[in-house]
């Protein structure tokens, strides 16, 4: 379980980078006809690693897509944070 203090703390940058390229890489996999994922990685782009923002990404996904995120990331602390945030 996430500390309250740490789910408000901003990640390391490495991690948030983690998180938020690997998301807007989902995004853009799925079909855009309606301009959906457009909207979706426009929003995560402009998002920067302050506060929660990192978990704000994450909660842009339904559970689905979070499992994707989480194997898909590419550091392990950045998979561990994630498995602590999901399992709360």
């Amino acid at each position: 379980m996430i500390p309250i203090e740490q789910y408000y703390t901003a990640p390391s940058q490495e991690i948030f980078d983690d998180i938020q390229k690997t998301a807007v890489a989902i995004w853009r996999g799925y079909d855009d006809t309606y301009g959906y994922s457009t909207e979706k990685i426009l929003r995560v782009e402009d998002i920067t690693n302050i506060k929660d923002n990192a978990w704000a990404i994450v909660a842009m996904f339904d559970m689905e897509n979070k499992g994707k995120l989480l194997l898909r990331v590419k550091r392990e602390d950045t998979r561990q944070i994630l498995l602590e945030l999901l399992n709360d």
